[in-house]
C-alpha cells in the first residue's frame, strides 16, 4: 500500500464507517463463538436492519425453498457466513452516504454497482463457484474507491473522467488514475476493505477487478467481478456489443480463468436488466434509485 493511501484509510473512519451492527456480527462470526441465538440478538437489536434482511432472504434472487420470518431461522436456512453478506449488502449503501461528491450522481453509481453485483453472482452460478452471494457483494462494492477518490482528489479525478471522455483511445481508467493521482480506484477500494477486516476474498476482487491477472488467491472470483463490471456498462447502454467503445474491455484470459464463454453474455445481462427492479426496491433506498437506460 503507498503511503498516499495509507494516509487517506486513516482519515477515511470520518468519513464512513460500516454500522456498528454488523462490525460487531463479524467479530461474532470470526471468533467462533458465538451461537446463531447470540448473532440473531444482535440483529434483532436494529429493526431497520431486521425488516431488510428478511426481505433479501425472502427475495428471488436468494432463491430459498421456505418463507423466512425470523433472522434465528434464516441463520439455521443459510448459515452463519451467508448471513454475514446479506447484512454487509444490506449496509454498504447507508454506510457510503458519509462520503459526498460532486463528480457523480449515486443514482449513477449504484444502479451500475447493483448490476455489477447482481451479474457478477450470476456469472459465479454460471461457473460453479458455491459463494455465489459473496460475488454480489464484491460486485456491489467494486467501485468505492472512487467515491473516495472523488471525495479527497475532486479535481484530480475530474482530469480521470475528462479524458475517459474526451479521447477516443482513452486508456483504461485505472492507468488514467495511476498516472494523474498516483494509484487507483480499484487499489483504493481494496485497501478500505482491508482496514475494515473483511474477508480476503472481497480484499483481492475489489483491489483487481480492472486488472485480474494480479489475483493469486481468487483469480477465478476476480476474473468474474472484472467481467461483470464490463456486462453492467453493457447493460447500462442497452447493448449487447462488446466491442462498445464506452465499455472497459475484457482481459485476456479473464473468460478462461472464470470458466465461462462469451457467449454468456446476452443471457447473462437480460437476466440482470429484469432482476435489476426488484433488487433496487431491497438494497436502494427510494432517493437513489435509478433505472439502467
Amino acid at each position: 500500500m503507498t503511503t498516499a493511501i495509507e494516509d487517506i484509510i486513516k482519515q477515511v473512519d470520518d468519513l464512513v464507517s460500516l454500522p456498528g451492527v454488523f462490525v460487531r456480527i463479524n467479530e461474532m462470526i470470526e471468533s467462533e463463538g458465538s451461537s446463531a441465538a447470540d448473532i440473531a440478538a444482535v440483529i434483532s437489536q436494529d429493526p431497520g436492519l431486521t425488516i431488510r434482511l428478511l426481505r433479501v432472504a425472502n427475495s428471488p434472487f436468494y432463491g430459498l425453498s421456505n418463507e423466512i420470518h425470523s433472522v434465528s431461522r434464516a441463520i439455521t436456512i443459510i448459515g452463519t457466513q451467508r448471513l454475514r453478506d446479506m447484512v454487509l449488502a444490506t449496509s454498504a449503501v447507508e454506510a457510503f452516504e458519509g462520503i459526498p461528491n460532486e463528480l457523480v450522481t449515486m443514482d449513477d453509481f449504484w444502479s451500475h454497482s447493483l448490476l455489477c453485483g447482481i451479474i457478477a453472482k450470476n456469472l459465479a452460478e454460471l461457473s460453479g463457484i458455491k459463494e455465489s452471494d459473496s460475488l454480489f457483494i464484491a460486485g456491489l462494492l467494486h467501485d468505492v474507491g472512487q467515491l473516495i477518490m472523488f471525495r479527497h482528489f475532486p479535481e484530480a479525478s475530474t482530469k480521470v473522467l475528462l479524458r475517459e471522455l474526451d479521447q477516443v483511445d482513452a486508456p483504461e481508467i485505472t492507468e488514467s488514475e495511476n498516472e494523474i493521482i498516483g494509484f487507483d480506484h480499484a487499489q483504493l477500494g481494496g485497501a478500505l476493505i482491508a482496514h475494515w477486516h473483511l474477508p480476503a476474498i472481497f480484499v483481492e476482487t475489489i483491489s483487481y477487478h480492472h486488472t485480474p491477472e494480479q489475483a493469486t488467491h481468487f483469480p477465478k472470483h476476480t476474473s468474474i467481478v472484472h467481467i461483470a463490471n464490463t456486462l453492467a456498462v453493457l447493460a447500462e447502454l442497452n447493448t449487447l456489443n462488446i466491442e462498445e467503445t464506452d465499455a472497459p474491455p475484457i482481459h485476456s484470459g479473464a473468460w478462461e480463468t472464470a470458466g465461462l464463454k462469451a457467449d454468456v453474455i446476452k443471457p447473462v445481462i437480460m437476466a440482470a436488466r429484469q432482476e435489476f427492479e426488484s433488487m433496487r426496491a431491497i438494497f436502494l433506498p427510494q432517493e437513489k434509485q435509478a433505472t439502467p437506460a
